[in-house]
């Protein structure tokens, strides 16, 4: 809804301009531009909102300078589209940007020429990729709530995958174990989403004076997301390494409680993205689990294969607790020595 909210009102202000102060009788690329420069993505920064306008921009001039210099006809559209599709292609990254404005350059073949003149088209893609950016953030997506539902699946997915391991680990079940490993796996998708959302919150933030007030909160979820992706990955090792050791069908329940205990730090973290009041006692959480990370105290009788999944605790609890806020020379202080 907010999404579909600013891209109205954008493109309804598009128009307005352009046909009211500027002129034009029937500003159709005034809307059609200023909608797919905002689009109905994840990613609604600034940057790749202009990114996109210029692109489109670029393709409707084009055309406009076809018609100039060669009319209309069909191999002017031939020439048109393949022109506008190789140049804006190579002036963006994003392939879906060179389809886009070489559908704005068809448009403007096709189309009838509108009564504001030849270049009367050329300035209503300007002036929709211009009300597009000043939208970003002057109507701008309060992208927050989509940041805390794709943190939200993040930490659920690796809380399951901790408390899979652990129970892998306790009952010497393979099949959990493997069911934890692909479970962290399938995070990443998820991961990737959370990132493409909160970097884009970000950069709203930065720009807009409705949401600037926002930004340091945002800033610090990043740092979460940061230090959540390291732990995922490390998480996806201890995984691989617990369906190795449930082969030997021996029961590991230290090992276990100290995944649970990691585990439940982790789900305390996780309400910090709503309740900023819990990433305070997580961090102490986790503090005093690096202190005990000492594979001759967890498992003194164990093996080393078995000792080395303490060994990798290490490194999550580093990730999740710099996650919370503490630096990575404060917790890893609090890790007993190996030597």
């Amino acid at each position: 809804m907010p999404a579909a909210a600013q891209l109205s009102i954008a493109a309804t202000a598009s128009y307005s301009f352009a046909h009211f102060v500027v002129g034009h009788q029937v500003p159709l690329l005034a809307i059609t531009v200023c909608l797919s420069s905002l689009g109905f993505v994840r990613d609604a920064r600034p940057k790749r909102v202009l990114e996109t306008a210029v692109g489109l921009a670029i393709g409707v001039a084009l055309a406009e300078v076809m018609l100039v210099l060669a009319g209309s006809g069909v191999w002017q559209i031939l020439v048109a589209l393949f022109s506008t599709l190789l140049i804006a292609r190579l002036a963006n990254a994003a392939p879906a940007v060179a389809v886009a404005a070489t559908a704005q350059s068809a448009i403007v073949l096709l189309i009838q020429l509108p009564a504001g003149g030849t270049w009367a088209r050329s300035v209503d893609g300007f002036i929709g990729g211009g009300v597009a950016l000043l939208a970003t953030a002057l109507v701008p997506r309060d992208p927050r709530r989509a940041a805390i539902r794709d943190a939200d699946r993040v930490f659920a997915g690796l809380r399951l995958g901790i408390d899979d391991t652990a129970r892998a680990l306790r009952t010497a079940d393979r099949g959990t174990a493997s069911a934890a490993l692909a479970g962290l796996r399938d995070l990443q998708p998820a991961i990737v989403d959370w990132t493409a959302t909160l970097d884009s919150a970000v950069a709203i933030a930065r720009v807009s004076p409705f949401l600037r007030r926002r930004l340091p909160e945002l800033v610090a979820q990043r740092r979460l997301l940061d230090g959540i992706d390291l732990a995922v990955r490390s998480m996806r090792t201890i995984a691989r390494r617990a369906e190795a050791l449930a082969g030997d069908g021996a029961p590991r329940p230290e090992l276990a409680e100290l995944l649970q205990a990691v585990g439940s730090a982790t789900a305390l973290l996780g309400r910090g993205v709503r309740d900023p009041a819990s990433i305070g006692p997580a961090k102490e959480d986790l503090v005093l689990i690096a202190r005990r990370l000492d594979p001759r105290l967890i498992t003194p009788e164990a093996s080393v294969t078995a000792s080395v999944i303490t060994v990798l605790v290490r490194p999550v609890v580093v990730d999740l607790a710099v996650a919370a806020g503490a630096t990575a020379e404060q917790i890893r202080a609090e890790l007993p020595d190996l030597a």
